[in-house]
């Protein structure tokens, strides 16, 4: 009986400290997302819309909506948005314009 008690404990002991680092690793992973994607943006004063999007590990993307003004004179500080994709495999964020709503 001894036994088997060590056993469950060992197993809750390991078990939360892995909930723990996968917290952690997923803390890490969310952090990585956003700063690959605000240095790729072509936006000045850019922030995150929102928390990132996590596809299914087969696609291997996360997916985060960034804000911010334009830089060139000619767009007069306009806002503008922008969709990121995070490559998780290749650790690479790539962004594009973003205007909801339009075909």
């Amino acid at each position: 009986m001894k036994a088997l008690l060590f056993t469950l404990l060992g197993c809750a002991v390991f078990s939360a400290g892995a909930q723990a680092s996968s917290s952690q690793a997923w803390s890490d992973h969310q952090q990585q997302v956003l700063k690959s994607c605000i240095g790729a943006s072509q936006l000045k004063q850019v922030k995150a819309l929102g928390k990132a999007a996590e596809f299914d590990d087969r696609v291997g993307y996360s997916a985060l909506l960034l804000e911010g003004r334009y830089p060139q004179k000619h767009m007069n500080n306009r806002k503008g948005t922008e969709l990121c994709l995070f490559d998780k495999k290749r650790k690479a964020a790539f962004v594009t314009e973003w205007t909801p709503g339009q075909p």
